[in-house]
């Protein structure tokens, strides 16, 4: 009972306290219809209802705020043969949702429900999963590896989740991130804690003592490939699986790693057994290569081993241009390819000398090679043999190749006009009385007025030249009565305007710190020298001495990959043609030749220009007679003007690709085996000249093999007899 001071009974404080009483029951009101709906049961009755109306009516029951995706639409069905609770009817809705392909997101106090593969762009981000994530809702988890790597394990992880929703390892931190239902979420987590665990057992490491580690290693895996190793009740695939041997050159040792105390004991016996001193006596091992070549490995071998650099030597600096043959005959240059041949064969037999063997120091070893087996021949003890044997593992390796392509561009505009008039007077009669004069000027051809009588003493005229001739004609009576025919004025007007666009594209592929080199052209003849007697006694046997040349397109080129992926190139380019005007020219043939010579580096498939010339000659000449010719208007009766203009303009431009695998190679030959194929059958043919061009049809033709995978290299193979 409330007993209220007598000071206090007024209306008004009466009023007051009426009020908050009422108050106070209203609240205790609602806080019990609130809590006694938490634990009211609903009744769930919606057959081929529409997912909005579904939607109010759980929110309506549970409380919670949602908001609905605009493409979210369709019907659902949700019957429930007795009453739930709200909490029971709420996860009822999201698995009826996720049949339909939409789920549920809480974002800041709402609910937004929206398609499943939008949802994993707005899955709530969680450290570790609590009770409060619904089974059916898309959450994001950060899971951090231990002991397990993220990327070994993420196959393993991405074949639990489902097939919209992103799983990825982060290498660095070692962790993965997964994104998909809290109820699948947490299954993940359970499995990864399971194989999230350390090892029990460190590796073992075991030295070799008479034989090579990286052959023990070989060896000890291809009998667990065969399964000779695994226990008598397990299978060999499983050893594989479970055990590692890695071979440890500097140390001479392998390192085992498993976690299986008898398998590890049976691996160590096995290598006890394998680790003998060999049957045969000496110290002969025989190394076939892979991929260098025998004769120069043994080169740098036995220069590392005297100490002497000067037989390794290579031959780097020499100029490209030494060896263009670009003035050499066809037989040099086919002396030059079989001399390259003639000192390879030099090389191998100075590796098959005793000499060569001397030359190390006593106690170093002997290194021999055969060329034709491709093998190194090492007379050495164990410790020398394992050092060469680590030099020729890092040498015998596949060397990368460069695919180079050139763009050679010239453009020549010329352009030549001739104007001029020329006179003639005389009479020829007695030789005393004979009287000639006029003017004469070098037009060049039949065009010269006084080359007339010389030409012919007939009556017809000779051919005039080229261009515009207009002349009078008269003729002279000779003294023995022959009568020719004279000119008397000739106008010779003559303009030329000649263009020419020549475009190259040369390509090739070389290998790493390999010259190439690519010649089209011609092998023309040019007289060097010729022999002829005079005299009363000379013979009829005169003789000639003739040189024959490369005239055309050559490019040489030696590319050097470093080791950043930019190319090094040594680049000898060279565009030359014949003369035209000096065919019949005596004094030998006049050759046109463009050559450039650079050192340049650049990066993988970028695209640079080596050179170029911009040239604009510009030629003006009069040839007039003194005085008259200098008259206006009529000094062009007595003058000649010729007037040339030639422009040239020669680009190079070069782009290499570096190709590192079998893959990158059979693109580029299959891209330029389409576009001859596409040039060929290109419809600016036609039928008579295709059928020249392709003798195959285009639809038969084998196309490039199919691109294999890349191949790791591998250690040399040894034989140790």
């Amino acid at each position: 009972m409330i007993s209220i001071p007598i000071s206090l009974r007024k209306p008004s404080v009466l009023v007051g306290i009426a009020l908050g009483v009422f108050l106070l029951l209203f609240f205790a009101k609602q806080v019990g219809a609130t809590e006694a709906s938490k634990t009211e049961r609903v009744m769930l009755n919606f057959v081929s209802a529409d997912i909005e109306s579904v939607v109010r009516a759980i929110g309506k029951a549970t409380g919670k705020n949602f908001i609905i995706d605009p493409r979210v639409k369709g019907t659902i069905n949700v019957v429930s043969s007795s009453p739930v609770t709200p909490a029971l009817a709420y996860d009822i809705l999201l698995a009826a949702l996720r049949l339909q392909g939409f789920t549920a997101v809480e974002r800041r106090g709402a609910i937004v429900i929206l398609p499943e593969a939008d949802a994993k762009f707005r899955a709530s981000a969680v450290t570790s999963l609590g009770k409060d994530s619904r089974g059916e809702q898309m959450v994001t988890e950060v899971f951090t590896l231990k002991y397990e790597s993220a990327t070994q394990l993420l196959p393993i992880v991405r074949s639990l989740v489902s097939p919209n929703n992103p799983v990825t390892a982060h290498a660095t931190s070692n962790t993965l991130v997964v994104t998909d239902y809290a109820e699948n979420v947490r299954r993940l987590a359970q499995l990864i804690d399971s194989i999230d665990q350390p090892s029990a057992f460190e590796p073992v490491i075991i030295p070799v003592k008479h034989a090579t580690a990286a052959d023990i290693a070989d060896a000890v895996s291809r009998i667990l490939a065969n399964g000779s190793a695994a226990a008598p009740g397990g299978a060999g695939t499983e050893g594989v699986e479970r055990i590692s041997v890695v071979a440890e050159p500097r140390l001479n040792s392998l390192i085992l790693r498993s976690d299986n105390p008898s398998r590890v004991a049976r691996v160590r016996a096995l290598i006890e057994r394998l680790d003998v001193p060999g049957s045969t006596p000496g110290n002969i091992h025989v190394i076939y290569l892979r991929n260098a070549e025998a004769v120069m490995l043994a080169q740098t071998l036995r220069s590392m081993l005297s100490g002497n650099t000067s037989t390794a030597a290579s031959p780097a600096t020499t100029s490209l241009a030494s060896s263009a043959g670009a003035s050499a005959p066809a037989s040099a240059t086919g002396s030059a390819g079989g001399g390259m041949g003639s000192a390879v064969s030099a090389s191998a037999a100075s590796g098959y000398s005793g000499s060569t063997g001397s030359s190390a120091p006593s106690g170093q070893g002997i290194v021999q090679a055969d060329a034709a087996a491709n093998a190194l021949i090492i007379t050495a003890s164990d410790a020398v043999f394992n050092n060469l044997r680590s030099v020729i593992e890092k040498l015998d390796v596949k060397r990368a190749q460069v695919y180079i392509e050139a763009l050679i561009v010239e453009v020549t505009a010329d352009k030549a006009t001739e104007f001029g008039v020329q006179w003639q007077r005389g009479s020829l009669g007695s030789a005393q009385n004979s009287v000639i004069g006029g003017t004469n000027f070098s037009t060049g051809g039949n065009n010269n007025i006084f080359s007339v009588p010389q030409v012919s003493l007939t009556p017809n005229l000779p051919t005039p030249g080229a261009g515009l001739n207009i002349g009078l004609l008269n003729s002279i009576r000779l003294a023995n009565g022959t009568v020719v025919p004279n000119l008397s004025v000739l106008a010779h007007a003559l303009e030329t305007d000649s263009n020419a666009n020549i475009l190259s594209t040369p390509n090739l592929l070389t290998m790493d710190n390999e010259q190439a080199s690519i010649v089209i052209g011609q092998n023309v003849p040019f007289i060097t020298g010729q022999y002829a007697q005079t005299g009363t006694t000379a013979t009829a046997t005169p003789f000639q001495t003739i040189e024959r040349k490369d005239v055309g397109l050559t490019l040489k080129v030696k590319p050097q990959i470093s080791e950043g992926g930019s190319v090094r190139l040594q680049v000898f380019q060279e565009v030359s043609s014949v003369d035209t005007t000096s065919t019949n020219n005596a004094s030998g043939i006049t050759t046109n030749k463009r050559s450039l010579e650079s050192t340049v580096s650049l990066q993988d498939g970028q695209t640079i220009v080596l050179g170029g010339l911009i040239q604009d000659s510009i030629t003006n000449g009069v040839e007039k007679v003194p005085l008259l010719g200098d008259i206006p208007l009529l000094g062009a009766l007595f003058s000649f003007d010729k007037k040339r203009r030639t422009k040239t303009n020669l680009m190079v431009f070069l782009r290499p690709t570096i190709v590192r695998d079998d893959a990158l190679a059979s693109r580029l030959t299959k891209d330029r085996y389409n576009f001859v194929i596409g040039e060929q059958t290109s419809p600016v043919f036609d039928g008579a000249r295709r059928s020249e061009l392709l003798t195959f049809p285009a639809e038969n033709a084998m196309p490039p093999a199919a691109i294999a995978p890349a191949q790791v290299p591998q250690p040399a193979a040894t034989a140790t007899p």
